[in-house]
């Protein structure tokens, strides 16, 4: 990923955030033509420093799911048109639209399960995540014998992450004052999120 100095984000509680927000990525592999092969898919998050792993599954069917060996992972942040006309600064040089994001690459290797205990911990961990947030309580019953066929329709599989690019783009090569104006304006079109992180940079400056 193209990534200038003055976007790259090393700090990885911003790929935290990132996932706490949305854990729905953009997984990317190649297969045996050399193609490039895309899934999207909901995840489980595990962060202990600097070691960093994902979780999930795929349908049975996927081809992706016989993909074992190197992936990248797209997590998708916030992401905002930014018009020129929202700078302080007036000069030309300065009066290009633009679009301002955060987004993380995670690159490492596929490993594959089709063990029933993984995945029912797998299907019962990310219903545990996301049940609460839609004010519902699904669970996965281990002792169920129709919960566990359902299992047979899935491939688990575990990305150990290998290396981390981390780009949140927002204005930082610009001077304060426009940075302030975008994200005013971004505030007053209800796109509170990008501005936050704008405005949560200037101090690292």
């Amino acid at each position: 990923m193209y990534t200038p100095r003055a976007f790259a984000e090393t700090d990885l509680g911003a790929l935290d955030a990132l996932i706490a927000r949305d854990a729905f990525i953009t997984l990317v592999t190649v297969d045996a033509d050399g193609l490039p092969f895309v899934s999207h898919v909901p995840v489980l998050y595990g962060r202990e420093g600097d070691t960093v792993w994902l979780e999930g599954h795929w349908a049975r069917p996927n081809p992706q799911a016989r993909h074992a060996g190197p992936a990248l992972a797209i997590v998708h942040g916030p992401h905002a048109y930014v018009s020129p006309g929202w700078y302080a600064d007036k000069e030309e040089a300065a009066r290009v639209p633009t679009w301002n994001y955060a987004v993380a690459h995670l690159h490492g290797q596929l490993q594959l399960t089709e063990d029933t205990a993984a995945l029912a911990s797998i299907v019962d961990r990310l219903s545990q995540l996301n049940e609460p947030r839609v004010g519902q309580d699904w669970r996965f019953e281990h002792d169920r014998d129709d919960h566990v066929r359902q299992l047979r329709g899935i491939i688990g599989f575990r990305l150990q992450v290998q290396r981390i690019e981390l780009k949140f783009k927002l204005n930082q090569n610009h001077p304060e004052a426009n940075v302030r104006g975008a994200a005013a304006a971004l505030q007053a079109l209800g796109q509170d999120e990008v501005a936050a992180l704008m405005l949560d940079r200037l101090p690292r400056r």
